[in-house]
């Protein structure tokens, strides 16, 4: 019934729109870029409305909440950050799931100043100060001083802003592997030292995709649909004309340009943050049982998340690990 009311749908979409598609409000948790680029190509290229949906991006801002806006109603769908604020979210009994995994790693990442002894991530925990803001202190940050000994005595407060970390060649500072390295070289004038946490055994997922699990349960063929499409999306976005999606993405985000997007491309790309490990078997989106419980056993040793909290409620692989997006050639 579902695939008959789809072809249907998709004959009509150049004829009656309107009544084809489904609306769709899909929330960031920033401003509009490049983190978001595969959402952005799959409206401007028409992915989402092949598959019967007429999707609006809603960027974030640095005093919103997503969460918030997904749990009351207000948004569809959310572009979560990782694993962790799913665990903690349980804990807090709040009815949301996870329905995919758009960065296989988490682009959270660690800088240092090359040429001064701290160009290997075992070094890292020597140096002074360390440069982290308050909500990585409680979470990544609580995680590398338990797995890898770093030292809260020698934090400072990173407040966005990377002067303090330029200037003392002997910090090191929290960023993301896609703005604050290019801001390092564009105010610093040097490439900094890159350390991926990723690489470094913090394994959760990223850019998760959330619903509500009332919507998962009343229309999972809409969160399919989404789903799908998004994955497409990304591997358009990625590795074939993104021009238009760039542009849309200068419009929501006037204060993005060029250069930053290209950089973040580059780096999504080149660390597999998209499309390495599970979605490279798996497909976009892929997350798996095994990832999802070893890395709630990281919190847990760490402290960060209460060992009885279920952590199988929040993510279901009922719509992911398909295959969608590898028949897609890479350019």
């Amino acid at each position: 019934m579902t695939a008959v009311v789809l072809v249907v749908a998709a004959s009509f979409l150049s004829v009656s729109p309107a009544l084809a598609l489904d609306k769709v409000t899909f929330g960031l948790n920033w401003l509009a870029d490049a983190e978001a680029g595969g959402c952005y190509q799959a409206v401007v290229d028409g992915t989402y409305a092949k598959y019967g949906l007429d999707v609006t991006i809603l960027p974030g801002r640095p005093e919103g909440n997503g969460g918030m806006l997904l749990l009351a109603g207000k948004i569809d769908f959310f572009q979560a950050g990782d694993l962790l604020g799913d665990f903690l979210a349980e804990q807090r009994n709040l009815p949301i799931v996870a329905v995919a995994a758009d960065f296989q790693k988490d682009p959270q990442i660690f800088m240092s100043h090359p040429g001064v002894g701290l160009d290997k991530w075992t070094d890292l925990p020597k140096a002074s100060p360390a440069y982290v803001s308050a909500g990585g202190l409680y979470s990544f940050y609580a995680w590398m001083v338990k797995a890898w000994g770093f030292r809260d005595e020698v934090v400072k407060p990173y407040d966005f802003n990377s002067a303090p970390f330029i200037v003392d060649t002997h910090s090191i500072q929290e960023g993301y592997l896609t703005s604050e390295p290019y801001a390092i070289e564009q105010q610093g004038h040097f490439k900094p030292n890159i350390f991926l946490l990723a690489d470094h055994g913090y394994s959760t997922y990223s850019s998760m995709i959330e619903a509500r699990r009332d919507t998962v349960a009343r229309n999972p063929d809409l969160v399919q649909r989404f789903v799908d499409a998004s994955a497409i999306g990304w591997r358009h976005y990625l590795y074939g004309d993104n021009a238009k999606a760039n542009a849309a993405i200068k419009q929501a985000n006037p204060g993005m340009t060029d250069g930053q997007i290209a950089y973040s491309i580059a780096n999504l790309k080149q660390y597999g943050i998209v499309d390495s490990g599970d979605a490279s078997k798996l497909g976009i989106g892929a997350m798996t049982d095994a990832r999802v419980k070893a890395f709630f056993d990281e919190m847990v040793k760490a402290g960060i998340v209460k060992p009885d909290t279920d952590y199988r409620k929040v993510y279901t692989l009922q719509f992911v690990n398909k295959g969608i997006g590898m028949d897609l050639s890479r350019k």
